[in-house]
């Protein structure tokens, strides 16, 4: 173990500089996931009751100090309870950022197979979306580049039909039994409808309602680009890793697609401006689409 620099009787050494960044980055990782929902305040209660404890602990305060020892003796059991969610959530977000979560991982790494491209012709999407969007008919479509979400399509009806304008027009038509839920789109087909979403916990803007948040939970949970139609004003949204984009213009809408499903990564054009100021930006230079 290298010595770095002592600080009176601590001795600093390479190995716990990185052990200090580790814990760092993954309690700013922890807080991201909190961030904005209501886990934040309960853990904040949490660290509140254990800032209690430590001080009358020191102040030797024993009736309290029982009774708080008590219960942070089963505050593990508590939290894992308490904060299930965001556990499962955090794993998830693990798992998908994996290499091994990539089911061709191991054929890549034995030379079976190349990488193959999940790229499909997606102008049935747009031109269904332009339909949709001009009668204000509201639309949640989930495309996937990686798996079949078979969990997700299950809570609906499986149909594995060829992707068509016509055939999303007629299951997003208010007056169909399939119309009250999501689509799952993978490798160019319609794998299931009327699918059941997890809704994000998150605040959200008041202008956005129960399709918007299960587009934004659904893309929480999943490496997925979910598109999401307005009932309201007919405007279209994409939303990616918990961050949504909205008001697009068709040519953006087909832009972004086809770079997910080419395998660009576009994470950095959901960072780089916020949905405020892209509603505000479109307010004052409307698209022509």
């Amino acid at each position: 173990m290298t010595l770095l620099f002592k600080i009176g009787f601590l001795e600093i050494s390479i190995v716990n500089i990185i052990d200090i960044t580790l814990v760092s980055i993954l309690i700013y990782q922890v807080y991201k996931l909190l961030r904005g929902s209501v886990a934040i305040k309960i853990f904040l209660g949490f660290l509140s009751i254990y800032l209690i404890y430590l001080m009358v602990s020191a102040l030797r305060m024993e009736l309290l100090s029982i009774i708080l020892g008590q219960f942070m003796g089963v505050g593990v059991i508590a939290a894992i309870i308490i904060f299930a969610p965001e556990i499962r959530k955090f794993l998830l977000i693990i798992g998908r950022s994996s290499f091994l979560s990539n089911e061709n991982f191991f054929q890549e790494l034995l030379f079976w197979k190349k990488r193959e491209s999940h790229a499909f012709n997606i102008n049935p999407i747009i031109e269904a979306s332009k339909s949709l969007s001009g009668t204000n008919t509201g639309a949640l479509m989930v495309l996937s580049s990686n798996t079949e979400l078979k969990f997700y399509a299950e809570s609906g009806d499986i149909l594995d039909a060829q992707i068509s304008k016509r055939l999303l027009i007629s299951i997003f038509n208010k007056y169909s039994p399939l119309h009250d839920g999501a689509v799952i789109i993978y490798n160019g087909k319609v794998k299931a409808a009327r699918c059941i979403l997890p809704v994000t916990e998150r605040e959200v803007p008041a202008q956005f309602g129960l399709r918007h948040r299960a587009g934004i939970g659904m893309s929480e949970a999943t490496d997925t680009l979910v598109l999401i139609i307005s009932e309201e004003t007919g405007q279209v949204s994409l939303a990616k890793n918990g961050k949504i984009l909205h008001n697009l213009s068709f040519q953006e809408l087909r832009e972004l697609i086809n770079d997910y499903l080419s395998g660009v990564d576009i994470d950095e054009k959901f960072e780089s401006i916020s949905v405020f100021e892209r509603t505000k930006l479109k307010k004052v230079t409307p698209t022509s689409a």
